[in-house]
């Protein structure tokens, strides 16, 4: 459940360089959803509140502010990490996927499906949710082949700690292109995007 207090004795410090930090983060954004499925790497120097990883504190600092709002996963809800989001992101938390601009899932055993946030609309396709996803771990699991803008010929990606229908619910999303949501996963200071326009197929055998 979301605090509407706001408790600042265990709030640590963000970026030590705001303005040149979040413009290396966004960049590094950037680079990633051009080319869906490839790794990137966030190097920045960030007191990282617990339950959240520093590629989730660092897109949340890139990507957050007051005029987005923001779903966070319960388990985040009345801790450290919330008021850390609602201090130095200024942004409205909302307990609705469906008004989320962006969403930070930590635990995806409870989350709710993706078809539960914004896929936008034909007037606005642009505002349909972004969904940050805290994995384990970025590889080990099962191995989905990616095809689509931004990737020559084929990608394989293969993060772990994911639900066994994860990617049949992606699939469905990505079929909606141009609507649908877009993934940000996440684990450590690394980070892949998969933009609603990405294909994703199984591998056989996986």
């Amino acid at each position: 459940m979301m605090s509407d207090s706001l408790d600042l004795s265990q709030v640590g410090p963000a970026f030590a360089d705001p303005v040149r930090d979040s413009q290396s983060a966004f960049r590094r954004l950037m680079d990633a959803v051009a080319r869906p499925g490839e790794e990137v790497r966030f190097d920045h120097s960030l007191e990282v509140p617990g339950g959240l990883c520093l590629a989730a504190a660092a897109s949340a600092l890139t990507l957050f502010d007051f005029e987005t709002r923001v779903w966070i996963d319960p388990a985040l809800g009345a801790r450290p990490a919330e008021a850390w989001l609602r201090f130095h992101c200024g942004c409205p938390l909302t307990v609705a996927p469906l008004e989320a601009a962006f969403a930070l899932v930590v635990d995806l055993a409870t989350a709710p499906a993706l078809s539960a946030f914004n896929a936008g609309d034909a007037k606005y396709p642009d505002r349909s949710t972004t969904v940050i996803i805290q994995l384990a771990s970025l590889s080990g699991g099962r191995r989905v082949r990616l095809r689509g803008p931004g990737i020559k010929g084929e990608r394989m990606i293969a993060p772990n700690g994911l639900p066994s229908d994860f990617w049949a619910q992606v699939q469905d999303n990505n079929a909606q292109f141009q609507f649908g949501i877009d993934l940000l996963l996440v684990e450590g200071n690394s980070l892949i995007a998969l933009p609603r326009s990405t294909q994703i197929q199984f591998v056989e055998g996986d």
